[in-house]
């Protein structure tokens, strides 16, 4: 065959050939630079919140926020079924089938709080700004439930497996709560303009008056 056409040949086959596929590096994409532009305002060790977020399909900050409370019900919904789970082991022990018991009234007391919170939240910025210190002052009662099941276990083994199986459910609401505790920050970082309020918006009772004809 002669050059000229062992050149075509050539040149027809590079055409064709499909482009190798670039390697993209995950700390440089949008996604990324969302998830660091939220989970850096955790006061604690931000790898939790990082490795929450990074399976979450969506660059929106609302919806990235939203599922870092979403894995902390989640979470809080297994603990309650870990401490369902080891009941049956600790049947012969009194004072911890008591602190279980306790444990597990708390956490589920934390879960109707997450429904107070989504309902807080909303499902946009406006909202969510709106009610930012009722949406505070939830995730502030769902970790104090954590931390309350917890002060009541006075043996140490008994402590370190529970503490096993919740600490998860513990440690995501805790950084829920410096996320919204930081939105202000989180909000310039991504050039939302937004005045998030300081006043309890919570549903409050009627005054002693409606109740009297």
């Amino acid at each position: 065959m002669n050059t000229p056409i062992k050149l075509v040949l050539l040149f027809l086959s590079l055409a064709t050939a499909r482009p190798a596929k670039r390697s993209t590096n995950y700390l440089f994409t949008p996604h990324a630079k969302a998830v660091a532009g939220i989970c850096t305002v955790i006061q604690s060790d931000t790898s939790l919140c990082c490795k929450t977020l990074k399976p979450v399909p969506t660059d929106d900050p609302i919806e990235l926020i939203r599922s870092l409370a979403v894995a902390a019900e989640t979470s809080v919904k297994q603990s309650v079924t870990f401490l369902s789970e080891i009941k049956p082991k600790h049947k012969s022990n009194l004072l911890a089938t008591t602190v279980i018991n306790s444990c597990e009234k708390n956490l589920n007391y934390a879960l109707e709080d997450f429904t107070d919170l989504w309902k807080a939240m909303g499902k946009n910025v406006t909202t969510l700004a709106y009610n930012y210190f009722t949406c505070k002052k939830e995730l502030m009662s769902i970790m104090g439930y954590h931390s309350t099941c917890l002060d009541d276990i006075e043996d140490k083994n008994l402590l370190k497996e529970v503490d096993l199986g919740i600490g998860l459910g513990k440690n995501l609401s805790s950084n829920s709560f410096d996320v919204f505790n930081n939105l202000n920050t989180i909000f310039k970082t991504f050039g939302i303009k937004v005045k998030l309020n300081e006043d309890d918006t919570s549903p409050r009772p009627p005054p002693l008056s409606d109740y009297y004809y």
